[in-house]
């Protein structure tokens, strides 16, 4: 039972990370820089950072519903 809670968790942050990683990579092919102010680049890269977290957790935390319905699945059919 506590090995499945640690397995959950493990498999929980290497999608998070993931996701997170994926929507950093896409957000790049956005032009941000043309909606700031001029000389507002920390600010700029904080956006994105910010971005990032909330549609990464927001995608991320679909998958893993996702998962645990799926596993949860079979119950059902029984």
């Amino acid at each position: 039972m506590v090995e499945s809670f640690g397995q959950q968790a493990l498999i929980s942050m290497i999608v998070h990370l993931f996701v997170f990683g994926i929507t950093f990579w896409s957000l790049q092919a956005i032009q941000l820089d043309k909606l700031l102010k001029k000389n507002r680049v920390a600010q700029g890269r904080l956006l994105y950072i910010l971005l990032t977290v909330a549609i990464g957790s927001a995608v991320s935390g679909f998958l893993l519903d996702y998962y645990v319905w799926s596993q949860s699945l079979p119950v059902f059919f029984e």
